[in-house]
C-alpha cells in the first residue's frame, strides 16, 4: 500500500533499521532515507528508484527483489545502511555535521561487521561525508577502516545522468572475483 501524504509527513525524521548480518560481502550505503522509504520502513522503496532492478540486473541477486524483501539481502551476502539515519524529503536538508557524524558511525559499523567492501549509492554522499570533493563513480583507492570502497551512481529516478543498465553495470563490478581482463 502506498503511503498517504499524511504518512509521508509523519515520516520526517524517522529512521529505518540497517539490513545487516554476519559475513557480508557488500554493504550498500545510501545518503539517508527519503520520506517514502521511511513511511514504508524499506530502503530504496520509492517507485522509480532503480536500486532493486539494478541489483538484479547486476547479477548480485538471482531475481528482482521488492523493497519489502530487503530482509533477504544478508542471505546473498548483502546489506544496506545510510550515512544519515533521519528521513528527509531531500538530501540537501542534511547538514555538514550530520554527514560527518554519519561518516564516523559508518566507520564504527564497518569495524564491527567487516564486509568485503562498502558501496556508496551516490557520489554526493561520499564526497560530503569523507571530504572527497573530486570523487567519481567507481572503486576508490582509499579504504574506510581497511574496508574497500566503491562509489555507485545514485539509483534515484531523479538521476537522469545514469540509465538502469548503466547503474546495473556499475553494480556488477562489485561482484567478487577477477576483474575484466
Amino acid at each position: 500500500m502506498r503511503p498517504t501524504k499524511a504518512d509521508l509527513a509523519a515520516a520526517r525524521n524517522a529512521t529505518i533499521d540497517d539490513v545487516i548480518g554476519p559475513g557480508l560481502d557488500v554493504l550498500f550505503c545510501g545518503i539517508n532515507p527519503g520520506l517514502y522509504s521511511a513511511a514504508t520502513g524499506h530502503h530504496f522503496a520509492r517507485p522509480g528508484n532503480r536500486f532493486w532492478p539494478a541489483l538484479h540486473l547486476s547479477g548480485l541477486v538471482p531475481r528482482r527483489l521488492e523493497p519489502y524483501e530487503q530482509h533477504l539481502l544478508p542471505s546473498y551476502g548483502l546489506g544496506i545502511t545510510n550515512l544519515v539515519a533521519r528521513a528527509t524529503a531531500r538530501a540537501d536538508e542534511l547538514s555538514p555535521e550530520e554527514f560527518r557524524a554519519g561518516a564516523e558511525r559508518l566507520r564504527v559499523l564497518l569495524t564491527e561487521i567487516r564486509p568485503r567492501l562498502v558501496a556508496f549509492a551516490g557520489v554526493t554522499a561520499y564526497r560530503h561525508a569523507f571530504a572527497r570533493p573530486r570523487a567519481v563513480i567507481g572503486p576508490r583507492e582509499e579504504t574506510i577502516g581497511g574496508i574497500a570502497v566503491h562509489v555507485l551512481p545514485n539509483p534515484s529516478g531523479l538521476n537522469a545522468h545514469w540509465t538502469l543498465p548503466g547503474i546495473a553495470e556499475e553494480m556488477a563490478r562489485l561482484r567478487p572475483g577477477p576483474g575484466p581482463a
